[in-house]
Order: structure tokens, then C-alpha cells, then sequence
């Protein structure tokens, strides 16, 4: 009989490291810390052992045992990642988040491969408000590392938080193209989409998401969100309320659902809402507001007492307070309390004014770039180029100048079709800007100089084609996006048989109507007198260079003499338009612009 040979001291030890790891891959801390610690009786100074102790350690909750762990583990092993990128782990796990960026940069400096550090310095650095350094970390693995999934949608994350949604959505659309079963990547592809008020896509998406797993709440939600994007207020009305059948007391929910129901026109279904919002937490500064913005709601002295005494409190948020702020703003000038009304008008504007990233002095030079670009010679040489349709109808100038007025007067005609405020102007810039980063300096608005005919053609139908979904077979249809007074130039190149509409309101009536108004999203320049003034101001000067280079191009209708003299103005429009008169535009305030019976199957069918 054969003698059996010996098993080496080394490869026994190999042998039960090995069977470590599997306790610790089954979660066995307790059993894995007991055997480790035996083992390194024998072995004191093995690698291995010791980084599987201080593992055991953290997830059994001996923080301080797993560091001392560690501080004898890096006497021994100093060049050892892992070693950095636990000690990380375990200041992580006692939320000690400025020790554990400091261990993690250690580990990838020593190994780049350690995703979970890279990945981990990035959501703190993101949650420590350096949102550009994470972004910076993400970008640093992705150069080594090419296409990481995960990393990609940490990267895309951030550009959401950042506001840079061209970049969130590139990323996303690649990822989605490299494994289309990452079903977390394509949810935030639809978030990112009804962002940018593609809500059309989203609603692909979104379905898309549905067949995967009807049952979750994250993509019934997105669903919901894309249905009220296009309109179709019913159908997330019908959603939002099986959401909520589930759990009763969402704030959200319930604010969702009374903004869709003020939509309808359901204005006393929509305050039981709100105030069901905010019933469900109390410091919900959106659901207050949201009442105070249907303009016509009385708050009691009691709503106004737990109004102050939230928006005074320590814990309230800094998003709760502004809202509270405009809120008590509204209410308190419905009483007549003008000065106490001023101050929370200028707290909530102050609030809100801090987290905003506007530059006013940018617009102001690419307003400026325009007009030198953009002179009658410059449009002379370039006319008869574009897509011909006459379909839009433009309506641009500053929020509360009564554009929404024009829109319900114009909508209330036969072959007029009211939309929303559509984003495909601003999106179309965006996208010709050609930015590598958002640091680099925009093409935008030089890059007209370069648009061939076939490329102005295309853009413009391209964007005919984009806003099919928001219509249904009338001719003209309305574009109220004000900021696209902004853009005038693009659209005249793309779509020169489109009609302009410049609606003007008095400086101070418009300005200080802005400073009183907290909008959902964007017209950052309102939280400031000053920056509103010197917005006015440019778009005043923007508009008057179109005047003189494109005379007779554009209507500006004074909101001041629309109310004086409703008929003439009216019939002044719709000649501007070459439409006929019809008595209907007299009697706007009979014409329902939410959408549609005809426009929601559209949708549905889309």
C-alpha cells in the first residue's frame, strides 16, 4: 500500500481561506469570525485572514474591532487596496463619510480596479453636495474602463441632479443599448425623458417597463407622470388613484392627483386633494402652496398659524420652506397684509435664489451673439430655406404677461389647436450646441451661420413631427413657451411661414407678478428684482432688433389694451393669423383646453 502524501502547512491554509470565503459569501459572519480568528493564531500575519476578520467584523457591527483590525493589517500589508476600500466600508457603515472618501481615494490609487470604492466615492461625494467631483471620479473610471454599466448610471444620475439632461439621456440610451435588460437604467431613462418633455418616448418606455412588472409602484408612477405630460389627465388620474388605493396616506400621490384634477377644471375635488396632501405631512410646503396658487383659495387663521409655525421650525426643509414662504406670501396679500406679505415674498425668493445655478450674464451675451449674427443681410441671404408649414403659432415673451390669455382666445377658433408649453425649441438648441461638456462654451447661436438648407428643412420638420402627439388634425396649432423669444432666430430659419406672437405686459405689473409666482420648474430668473429687471430689459432690447430685421414678422399684443378692448384685439390677431372671425374667441372663457377625448386616444394608440 501506497503511503499517502502529506498535505503542505501552505496549501492546507489556501484550503481554508477558501472555506472562509464561503462562510462569509453565505453570510456565516459569526461562524467565519470565530474560525478566522483560530486561523490567525496559526498564520498572524496572513493577508487573507485578516481582511476576511475585519469583513466579519463590519457586518456583524464590531466597527471599532474591524479597524483595529485593519490599522494591524496595514502595518503589515500597506500597498494591500482591499485593505482601504474595507476601512471605507467600516467608516461608511458608522457614517463617517469624510474618513471613509479619504480610505476609498486610498484603495483606488493602489488598485483602479475596486469598483465598489470607485462607486462608493461617488454617492458620497455626490451626497456631500461635490456633486462635480463625483462626476469627475465616475468620468476617471469610465477612461479606464470603458462602458461599466453601473458606472454609466451613477454618471447619468448625476447629470439629472445637475440639470444636465442632454448628458443623463445620451448615457442612458447607450447603456440601454448595451444590455436592454437593465430594467433600473431604462425606468431612469424614462424619468429623464419626461424631464426633458419627451413624453412621448416616456410613455414607450414606460410601457415597456409595464410588461416587465405591472405591480411596481416606481414604474406605474413614471407611467402616470407621461400620461400627464401628453395630457391624457384621465388615464393618470386612473392610475394615481390605484396607487393610491394602496397606500392611502402618500403626499405625493394625493398632490398628483389635485394638480391633474385643477387641470379638468375640478377645482373643489383638487383643495380636497392638496389639503389631503398636506394633512398626510403636515410640512409639505408644495400641497400649501399649490393651494395658494389656485388664486382664488382663502386660507382660515388656523391654516395660516401652522403655516408660520412650520416655516419657522428648524427641521423644515429647505424646499418646504420656500414654498411655505410664496404661500404665506399669497395669503397674506389676499388680506391685505402687504408689508408681513412682502417679507415672505422676498424670504421664499432668497430660499430659492440659493440653490439656483442661472446665469443671467450668459443669456444676456448669447442674446447679444444674436443679434450681431442675425442682421438683415445675414436673413436676406438665407430666405426660402426651411420647412414651409404654417402649422405653429409661436407665443413668446415673460411668464404672466398674458400669454395665457392669448392661448385660450386663439384655442377658441375652429382651426386652432392649443397645446402647452412645448420644449422642443430649447431642446433643439441644446442639441445643436455640441457641447463635449457643460463647461465648454455652447456653438449656440453661431452655429446658424453653418445650417445648410437641407439642414434647416430637416429641423423643421423634424419638429412638425415632434409635436404631432400634442394635437389632433386642426391646421394651426399654439406654442406658448415663452422662453422662446430667446430662440427667434432658429425658428424664422426652420420655420418661416410660422407666426410669432410677442404678448407684453406693463414692466412693473410683469415683473413683480414674477417675483410673487414659485414656479414648478425653470424661469430661474425671477427670484431677484434685479435679475427680473435686467431679464425684462434684454428681452425688450431682443425683441426690438427682431422688429427691425424681420419688420411685419411678428404681432406684439399689449395685455393692457386686451383687456380694455377684447374684440378689437381679437379680430387684430386673427387677421395677423389670416384666419376668419368667429364669435367664439369673444367667448374664450367657454372653451375647455384640457385634453381632449379625440387627442387622449391618440395618445393611448401612440
Amino acid at each position: 500500500m501506497a503511503a499517502t502524501e502529506p498535505i503542505s502547512t501552505g496549501s492546507r491554509i489556501e484550503a481554508e481561506v477558501r472555506r472562509l470565503r464561503g462562510l462569509v459569501e453565505k453570510r456565516e459572519f459569526a461562524r467565519a469570525l470565530a474560525d478566522a480568528g483560530r486561523l490567525l493564531e496559526e498564520v498572524p500575519e496572513n493577508r487573507d485572514v485578516l481582511y476576511l476578520v475585519a469583513v466579519s467584523q463590519r457586518y456583524l457591527g464590531r466597527i471599532d474591532g474591524a479597524l483595529g483590525t485593519l490599522r494591524r493589517f496595514e502595518e503589515l500589508h500597506p500597498d494591500f487596496g482591499r485593505l482601504f476600500q474595507e476601512r471605507g466600508h467600516c467608516y461608511r457603515t458608522a457614517g463617517q463619510s469624510t474618513p471613509a472618501i479619504e480610505a476609498y481615494r486610498h484603495a483606488v490609487a493602489l488598485n483602479p480596479s475596486l469598483l465598489a470604492s470607485w462607486k462608493a466615492l461617488a454617492v458620497l461625494c455626490r451626497a456631500a453636495g461635490q456633486t462635480g467631483e463625483a462626476e469627475r471620479i465616475l468620468r476617471q473610471f469610465l477612461l479606464k474602463y470603458g462602458n461599466h454599466l453601473e458606472a454609466m448610471r451613477l454618471l447619468a444620475q448625476i447629470g439629472l441632479q445637475l440639470d444636465v439632461l442632454d448628458d443623463a439621456e445620451f448615457l442612458l440610451e447607450s447603456l440601454l443599448t448595451f444590455d436592454p435588460s437593465y430594467h433600473i437604467a431604462r425606468y431612469d431613462y424614462a424619468v429623464v425623458l419626461g424631464k426633458r418633455h419627451k413624453h412621448a418616448t416616456a410613455l414607450e418606455e414606460a410601457r415597456k417597463l409595464l410588461k416587465i412588472d405591472p405591480r411596481n409602484r416606481a414604474f406605474r408612477t413614471v407611467y402616470a407622470t407621461a400620461c400627464v405630460g401628453l395630457g391624457d389627465h384621465e388615464e393618470a388620474l386612473r392610475m394615481y388613484r390605484e396607487l393610491l388605493a394602496d397606500t392611502p396616506q402618500n403626499p405625493e400621490l394625493h398632490l398628483s392627483i389635485a394638480h391633474a384634477l385643477k387641470t379638468q377644471g375640478q377645482r373643489s375635488e383638487a383643495i380636497e386633494s392638496y389639503r389631503a396632501a398636506a394633512a398626510a405631512r403636515a410640512d409639505f410646503g408644495d400641497a400649501w402652496w399649490s393651494l395658494a396658487n389656485l388664486k382664488t383659495y382663502r386660507f382660515t387663521d388656523e391654516e395660516l398659524t401652522r403655516m408660520r409655525q412650520i416655516e419657522a421650525a428648524d427641521a423644515t426643509r429647505l424646499v418646504d420652506r420656500y414654498h411655505l414662504c410664496f404661500a404665506l406670501g399669497k395669503a397674506l396679500e389676499d388680506r391685505g397684509e402687504y408689508e408681513e406679505s412682502f417679507r415672505y415674498y422676498e424670504r421664499g425668493n432668497a430660499f430659492k435664489k440659493s440653490e439656483s445655478r442661472f446665469d443671467l450674464g450668459a443669456m444676456e451675451r448669447n442674446l447679444g451673439l444674436q443679434a450681431s449674427l442675425c442682421t438683415r443681410e445675414f436673413l436676406a441671404a438665407r430666405a426660402g430655406g426651411g420647412c414651409q408649414r404654417p402649422d405653429p403659432i409661436f407665443i413668446v415673451g415673460l411668464p404672466r404677461s398674458g400669454s395665457t390669455l392669448i392661448e385660450q382666445i386663439l384655442a377658441s377658433h375652429s382651426q386652432v389647436e392649443g397645446t402647452m408649453e412645448l420644449a422642443d425649441i430649447p431642446r433643439m438648441t441644446q442639441q445643436l450646441s455640441g457641447r463635449e461638456n457643460r463647461d465648454a462654451p455652447s456653438r449656440y447661436p453661431a452655429l446658424l451661420a453653418d445650417l445648410a438648407p437641407a439642414e434647416r428643412l430637416r429641423l423643421g420638420e423634424k419638429y412638425i413631427a415632434d409635436t404631432r402627439v400634442y394635437r389632433t388634425d386642426k391646421p394651426y396649432f399654439i406654442d406658448k413657451m415663452p422662453n422662446n423669444f430667446r430662440h427667434i432666430g432658429l425658428i424664422h430659419l426652420i420655420l418661416p411661414n410660422a407666426r410669432i406672437i410677442d404678448a407684453r405686459r406693463e414692466p412693473l405689473a410683469c415683473c413683480f407678478s414674477n417675483f410673487k409666482q414659485l414656479f414648478a420648474s425653470g424661469q430661474e430668473f425671477t427670484y431677484s428684482l434685479e435679475d427680473i429687471g435686467r431679464y425684462y430689459r434684454a428681452y425688450v432690447d431682443a425683441m426690438a432688433h427682431w422688429d427691425a430685421v424681420l419688420p411685419g414678422r411678428i404681432l406684439r399684443v399689449q395685455h393692457e389694451s386686451v383687456v380694455e378692448d377684447l374684440e378689437g384685439n381679437v379680430r387684430r390677431l386673427l387677421d395677423f393669423l389670416g384666419l376668419p372671425f368667429e364669435a367664439a374667441c369673444i367667448e374664450f372663457y367657454r372653451t375647455d383646453l384640457s385634453c381632449p377625448a379625440d387627442r387622449r386616444a391618440l395618445i393611448r394608440d401612440a
